[in-house]
């Protein structure tokens, strides 16, 4: 892995029918990272705020308001709109190894019906860490799409956050990364 050269901004990869898979190198330590993943109020700055139980079967709680992630005044497509918020978002953790391992469910299912899973993996990289985040069981186009585009969008976000640049756009690098992955996870 030494060496190995990451770009922050790669489209995610699909792993298998239902799976992505995002690697980005972030500026570390390993701690600030995974604070930025679990602690509610960092979490908040990039993807959702909310509660984490930090224990395999702990109940998370992500509360999404997208439209504070974006820079004043940038429009929201139409097609977004029901994703500016707030929105909640339930699961469980599933695997915890502080502060390498983080796995969850996304969403309780109403109908019985398995939750996806969301798993962040961290890897000292010298002074920067090495994020992989694995999307599986994601159960329709549209489910996979949402995630790929929303994923790939927020940890932009997560990188301008670490490295202390300015808020990026968000609904109009949510808007350009939609095509890429409508014709990636239909192939």
């Amino acid at each position: 892995m030494s060496g190995e050269v990451i770009d922050n901004d790669a489209y995610g990869q699909v792993l298998e029918s239902g799976a992505v898979r995002f690697r980005r190198l972030l500026p570390g330590p390993v701690e600030r990272v995974w604070s930025y993943i679990t602690d509610p109020e960092k979490r908040a700055v990039w993807l959702a705020s909310g509660s984490m139980e930090l224990r395999v079967g702990g109940r998370v709680v992500l509360n999404f308001h997208n439209a504070l992630l974006a820079p004043a005044g940038e429009p929201v497509p139409e097609w977004l709109q029901p994703y500016s918020g707030p929105l909640t978002q339930r699961g469980r953790i599933t695997q915890l190894d502080p502060p390498q391992l983080l796995a969850m469910t996304w969403g309780e299912a109403e109908d019985g019906s398995p939750a996806s899973e969301v798993v962040f993996e961290l890897t000292p990289q010298g002074r920067d860490v090495l994020l992989v985040l694995t999307h599986r069981r994601l159960t329709s186009g549209t489910e996979g799409l949402m995630v790929s585009c929303g994923w790939h969008v927020h940890m932009g976000v997560l990188i301008a956050r670490l490295k202390g640049d300015p808020q990026p756009a968000y609904w109009g690098r949510f808007d350009q990364v939609q095509a890429h992955y409508k014709t990636l996870l239909t192939a």
